[in-house]
């Protein structure tokens, strides 16, 4: 009889975040090492690689560990449709650590009231999930727009034409020197000088 496997599937919304709480919180439960996958991307859909490498890997009794639900994702959907395909498709079972309604291993065949009491948590916090993204997105589109209207620029200050602009352009102009040279005289990248000469 094939070895059923326990997995943890870890998630951080950028490269500079750290997963040590989460991973911590893995092997507290049992993980091993070699069967977490991590990704450090956004959660708003499901086309992250190691997600995808792990449901790949998921067989028929093996279990899902996750720190929390919106370490799965945010997208209140594709939230739902992933935990039919590891549920039903794959018959794997998930384990949502702060959230213990929703063990899956504590389901049995016929938990009518068990099954029930976690598909309404399950489509609660999902909802909350997703809620909580487009409210932080609404958040910080209303902190740019009012940022803007305060006069703060963003995105990298314009570069000034140094002095000598005219006359290296010149130059390039009548042939003298290559657009290479030019920028490199003045300092800047070719593109930048190409940009400025064309205006």
């Amino acid at each position: 009889m094939e070895k059923k496997i326990t997995y943890g599937y870890i998630r951080v919304s950028t490269v500079a975040q750290h997963d040590d709480r989460q991973r911590l919180a893995m092997k507290k439960f049992g993980v091993e090492e070699n069967f977490i996958f991590a990704d450090k991307q956004s959660g708003k859909d499901f086309a992250r690689p190691a997600y995808q490498a792990l449901i790949r890997k998921l067989c028929a009794g093996d279990t899902l560990v996750v720190k929390s639900l919106d370490r799965l994702g945010r997208n209140y959907n594709e939230v739902l449709e992933q935990w039919r395909v590891i549920t039903k498709e794959k018959g794997a079972y998930i384990v949502i650590l702060d959230l213990p309604l929703l063990d899956t291993r504590e389901k049995r065949a016929g938990d009518l009231t068990g099954t029930l009491i976690s598909d309404i948590v399950l489509q609660l916090f999902s909802y909350v999930a997703q809620t909580e993204r487009e409210m932080n997105h609404q958040r910080t589109m209303e902190g740019i727009a009012a940022a803007k209207k305060r006069g703060v620029k963003f995105g990298r200050p314009p570069i000034k034409k140094p002095k000598n602009f005219a006359f290296i352009k010149k130059a390039w102009q009548e042939g003298n020197i290559s657009e290479a040279e030019a920028a490199r005289k003045l300092g800047v990248a070719r593109s930048t000088f190409h940009r400025w000469a064309q205006k």
